[in-house]
């Protein structure tokens, strides 16, 4: 009796790729790999070069920065699936805050009133890029490059360029700054919140219809058109539920800063976007996982931390972050020749 062993197709054509091409296809398969990869290797770096790296209080502060651009890099992750890009993160979130501040220290607001019409604001916000990008039909690069100054000159007019302190904001309104104590090592709860909105984010792109169709309008828009996809009212879904997180983000970044300013952010847009192309989300839509634009952020921020605990100059720790987007984009190249 002679056994005959039968091998699947797919061992065998595995068992015929270099290694090369099996990290190639890993790398495709599983895009928050690479992101993974870099964030623990850069820590093992700076916790060699500066013990302090690993101190709790350090590692606190690395979370409480990273909250902002994190959550904002939320919605921008939605938006880049689609294939699209979103300038208008920073000022929107920046007109959405001051909307919560200025309604309650100039007009006298109650602060959950304040807060619903901050969310409110946010949303229709997002809900006026979807509709320019739908309706219209213009690039979203285009679109988001306009409202950008369009909403940056409404932050100005309407708070006449003066910052909200502390004293005149309510209690809830600075609720995202407080700290829960775990011995050395504190958490804010914007931080708490921005975590909360990556599992929610995480499983609705996983797991409901309006996710998969997301990465399918992204992938491939005549495509998803023809399998029956609304793709105007999914395109204008995501521009709004990316301006509900930029609202809800205003909110953290309130209880972050402590105060309300017009000037806020200067860099949240480009921030965002680095942090979502670090985490391996395609920029050419269809690609990517919403915690890879987490460990982009975190990414971003232990770079930047690190070098500074290195005693390098704040304009070398700009070209570093620079340098890493380069790299971001053309590995994202590589792996995307690689079809499943």
């Amino acid at each position: 009796m002679t056994s005959v062993t039968t091998i699947d197709p797919a061992e065998r054509f595995l068992r015929r790729q270099t290694p090369i091409q099996r990290v190639h296809h890993v790398l495709h398969a599983y895009p928050a790999i690479s992101p993974l990869i870099v964030l623990v290797a850069a820590s093992v770096v700076f916790g060699l070069v500066n013990p302090r790296f690993f101190m709790p209080e350090n590692l606190s502060l690395i979370g409480q920065q990273v909250a902002v651009v994190g959550a904002l890099a939320i919605g921008q992750t939605i938006i880049i699936l689609t294939a699209g890009i979103d300038l208008s993160v920073g000022a929107v979130m920046v007109f959405t805050a001051m909307i919560m501040a200025s309604s309650v220290a100039s007009f006298g607001l109650p602060a959950p009133a304040a807060l619903a019409l901050g969310v409110v604001v946010g949303t229709a916000a997002g809900g006026i890029n979807g509709l320019l990008v739908t309706r219209l039909r213009l690039p979203p690069f285009i679109v988001t490059l306009g409202t950008l100054n369009v909403f940056v000159a409404l932050t100005l007019l309407y708070s006449g360029g003066q910052t909200v302190q502390s004293q005149d904001i309510p209690d809830l309104l600075l609720w995202p700054g407080q700290a829960i104590d775990f011995g050395s090592f504190k958490i804010t709860t914007g931080v708490i919140m921005m975590l909360l909105m990556y599992a929610v984010g995480s499983y609705v792109l996983r797991n409901t219809a309006w996710g998969r169709h997301i990465y399918a309008v992204g992938d491939d828009i005549e495509a998803a058109r023809l399998a029956g996809i609304s793709v105007s009212r999914l395109l204008l879904s995501g521009y709004m539920v990316a301006g509900f997180v930029y609202a809800i983000t205003a909110w953290i970044m309130i209880g972050r800063v402590g105060a309300a300013s017009p000037n806020a952010a200067t860099d949240a847009n480009l921030d965002s976007i680095t942090a979502v192309v670090i985490g391996g989300t395609s920029l050419f839509g269809g690609r990517g996982l919403l915690i890879g634009s987490l460990l982009g952020a975190l990414i971003v921020g232990v770079f930047r931390n690190g070098l500074a605990l290195a005693g390098v100059d704040v304009l070398w720790q700009t070209l570093v972050v620079g340098v890493l987007v380069i790299v971001a984009v053309a590995t994202d190249q590589w792996i995307r020749r690689v079809r499943a």
